[in-house]
């Protein structure tokens, strides 16, 4: 395409959209709405999936040591947990340790386990993370043959729920975007329409002539990328607005470590980005689709 003909066709989509008037209003307006939903359902599905992603990441396997195992022997065993594939850190964890974590965790009620701290009925431990999550409890069944380890805890009934539950909620989240990104393309694609109908008479005047469908659908695919761009500025003003102020005022105040906002810097950026590009692509979508139907003449 020459520059000459891109730019009759940019001036002429841009001439457009200031000719529509109160029906480019509308459709800017059909886009903004929209994108408002499709930007606050996607902040909060990234959110969840990076929560979901955290809780994932502290699974651990508590390596339970055989009591009879001298200094040399755990040393050993810790040293075959660490060749195990997919296994990404060995700690160790004294009984007294062990026993110090169990008093924490269990608040007033635990101090009754302090009168253990002379004779100490807990074993020593290796605490095991794997490299994938969701190698787990295969790591898990590969330390439980080794010789000395007396058990292995991980809460397999609630990781393996915890790791379905997580699958599942991501795929509901992105067929939940899809179905909204689709619904917006079909109401804003007939909103776009309503503003060629008014045009008809010139495209078939243009085709009658010997204009190239091409020559015609340009101006319409440049507005509608434009009414995409115009429809996404709100709702990313709206969406970030609203969650600097999240970030800035309520993520101090979250006491669960999993329950954690993405950080505003880059996630400002990302979510932008993504939104324009739904916007645009809504936009151009709506507008070629519907212009389909007036070039057959």
């Amino acid at each position: 395409m020459k520059f000459r003909t891109l730019t009759r066709h940019l001036r002429e989509g841009i001439r457009n959209i200031g000719r529509n008037g109160w029906m480019t209003v509308a459709s800017v307006g059909a886009v903004t709405m929209t994108l408002v939903l499709v930007g606050v359902f996607l902040a909060l599905m990234l959110n969840l999936n990076q929560m979901a992603s955290n809780i994932e990441d502290d699974v651990e396997m508590t390596t339970l040591i055989d009591p009879t195992l001298n200094e040399e022997n755990i040393t050993t065993l810790g040293d075959e947990i660490e060749e195990i594939n997919s296994v990404e850190s060995v700690v160790f964890s004294s009984k007294d340790e062990q026993l110090e974590q169990l008093v924490e965790s269990m608040g007033e009620e635990g101090e009754s386990w302090g009168l253990f701290e002379q004779d100490n009925p807990l074993n020593h431990a290796y605490v095991v993370r794997a490299v994938n999550p969701e190698e787990t409890m295969n790591v898990a069944s590969n330390i439980e043959e080794l010789e000395g380890v007396q058990e292995v805890e991980f809460g397999q009934d609630v990781v393996q729920q915890l790791f379905e539950f997580n699958q599942y909620a991501r795929v509901i989240g992105l067929v939940l975007i899809i179905g909204l990104v689709f619904t917006a393309i079909f109401l804003i694609s007939n909103t776009i329409k309503i503003t060629i109908m008014a045009r008809s008479t010139e495209i078939g005047i243009q085709k009658l002539v010997g204009a190239k469908n091409s020559f015609i659908r340009w101006p319409f695919f440049i507005e509608g990328m434009l009414l995409g761009i115009l429809g996404s500025i709100i709702p990313i003003t709206v969406i970030l607005t609203g969650y600097y102020y999240l970030d800035a005022n309520i993520s101090g105040q979250i006491s669960y470590g999993f329950v954690e906002l993405l950080p505003f810097n880059p996630f400002a950026w990302q979510l932008s980005i993504l939104i324009l590009a739904i916007g645009t692509f809504i936009g151009v979508w709506g507008s070629v689709m519907s212009v389909r139907k007036f070039l057959k003449v």
